[in-house]
């Protein structure tokens, strides 16, 4: 039985960040600033308040900068997965990181985009879906924002969430409540059987649904997309105006 502890998590840190140019043609976008501190450092810094002390950054591009950025930092502990060569999307990324993940503690782990920016409400967001992860039920948590209360989301939602927290895709032509905000737990068993080199982890999303053990919470708060240079400070308005 797979241990229910999360130890470890993962940060996604080697996209191109092609909607943030021109700044991500000399600046990688998980160093771009919000709010006084760097995107992957929103990240980092949620990890140790629910109780995640070690974590995997993948790099690629402008990988250097990346790397030398999160060198110093002593919570999380940081271990590097080095997607130089060949840049291997989000499930593939996570794939070539699991033995540094295993070596951090094994077992179910967090997997954070380094942009996913949010304001908590009443509840700690990330600290929430560790509790209320169950591996005997599911295979895959996700965090999941209101549509209709992001700031600079406009697209059309990508699930449904049944009562009980099951997920299923958004039909094409329909508009769904709820967004992925690029925070999942998930089980290192579910890469045994998918492809070598890049893939998305939407293909485990969609094994899960198959299977009915893809769930999701939602958050509590306010989800901030920060995809070009112009959102930038809208991004920084609202974090001032929250206090945060």
């Amino acid at each position: 039985m797979t241990d229910a502890t999360i130890r470890s998590a993962m940060v996604l840190a080697a996209g191109l960040g092609t909607r943030m140019r021109p700044i991500t043609e000399t600046l990688p976008k998980p160093l771009v600033q919000v709010g006084g501190r760097a995107l992957i450092d929103h990240a980092l810094d949620r990890l140790p308040q629910a109780g995640i002390e070690n974590a995997v950054v993948n790099v690629h591009h402008l990988a250097a900068q990346v790397e030398d950025h999160v060198r110093g930092r002593a919570r999380p502990r940081i271990a590097i997965s080095d997607e130089r060569e060949r840049l291997l999307e989000t499930g593939g990324g996570a794939k070539k990181a699991l033995p540094l993940l295993r070596a951090a503690g094994g077992g179910p782990f967090v997997i954070l985009n380094s942009d996913s920016l949010w304001i908590d409400g009443a509840r700690d967001n990330l600290a929430c879906l560790v509790e209320t992860w169950d591996g005997e039920r599911m295979d895959i948590l996700l965090l999941l924002a209101s549509v209709a209360t992001s700031l600079g989301y406009d697209g059309r939602g990508d699930f449904l969430m049944a009562p009980d927290g099951r997920l299923q895709r958004r039909p094409e032509r329909d508009v769904s409540p709820f967004l992925y905000a690029g925070v999942a737990v998930l089980k290192p068993e579910l890469f045994a059987d998918t492809p070598d080199g890049p893939f998305s982890l939407n293909l485990l999303f969609d094994r899960a649904i198959a299977s009915g053990r893809l769930y999701g919470m939602r958050l509590d708060g306010e989800w901030l997309h920060v995809g070009t240079p112009e959102s930038i400070a809208a991004a920084e308005d609202r974090l001032a105006a929250s206090g945060r």
